[in-house]
């Protein structure tokens, strides 16, 4: 496993694509994992991403941990930034999407709605565009997206919500093939007991539909605004 930070409160680590966030019996799981190169000692998950995606991922160690995390999420004082690939190419170059969302747990899928009423949240991001491109005779945006919220889907149904789904997401009307085209970034936060700063960045896996940006080609870890 690609660990990026440990100490005796937290770890920051790669979580793969594929892999579940929360603990399950029968598939693989990062709490699993990473117990097991930790010789069994216990983790939290901090900031969970869905199975599909990749990237930057915090679990807890130690209580301490568990309880300073989440409130730096709830504050929205928790930095998640996130890459993805788009069908087609957004009206502006940078720009924030607010939406009022339902996420329906019996289908597993959130959608945007009109109006508030029981279990719909507020959902926030900013985004910009890196780079768009012509392939196959389709359009496609490369995105760096900062959370301000993290509801169940936020960047998935957001965007597709506008008619440019995901790359490779099927739940949400893409009409592309493969992995879904989302990745973990970076985050940033404050440790929970040394109050220093801390940022933590992975770069864009060197696979399609990344390689279609020379952005990716080229190995820049970085995007527009940082």
């Amino acid at each position: 496993m690609n660990i990026l930070f440990i100490d005796d409160y937290l770890v920051v680590c790669e979580k793969p694509a594929g892999v579940l966030s929360e603990y399950d019996d029968k598939r693989a799981n990062m709490p699993t994992l990473l117990a097991a190169e930790l010789n069994g000692a216990p983790v939290t998950v901090l900031n969970r991403l869905d199975r599909e995606v990749g990237g930057v991922m915090v679990l807890g160690l130690h209580p301490l941990a568990t309880a300073q995390i989440n409130k730096q999420i709830s504050e929205r004082t928790f930095k998640k930034e996130y890459f993805a690939v788009i069908e087609g190419v957004p009206g502006q170059k940078e720009g924030t999407l607010t939406d009022l969302l339902f996420h329906d747990k019996g289908k597993n899928k959130s959608y945007v709605v009109k109006r508030q009423r029981n279990g719909v949240k507020q959902a926030v991001l900013d985004f910009a565009v890196v780079d768009s491109v012509v392939q196959d005779g389709c359009e496609f945006s490369l995105i760096k997206i900062t959370l301000k919220t993290g509801r169940t889907h936020q960047i998935r149904v957001q965007f597709s919500s506008r008619g440019m789904p995901l790359v490779g997401d099927k739940k949400y009307g893409s009409k592309f093939g493969g992995n879904l085209a989302l990745w973990s970034h970076k985050v940033g936060f404050i440790h929970p007991k040394t109050k220093k700063v801390m940022e933590f960045a992975l770069p864009l896996p060197q696979v399609p539909p990344y390689t279609w940006f020379e952005f990716v080609k080229s190995g820049k870890t970085e995007a527009v605004g940082d």
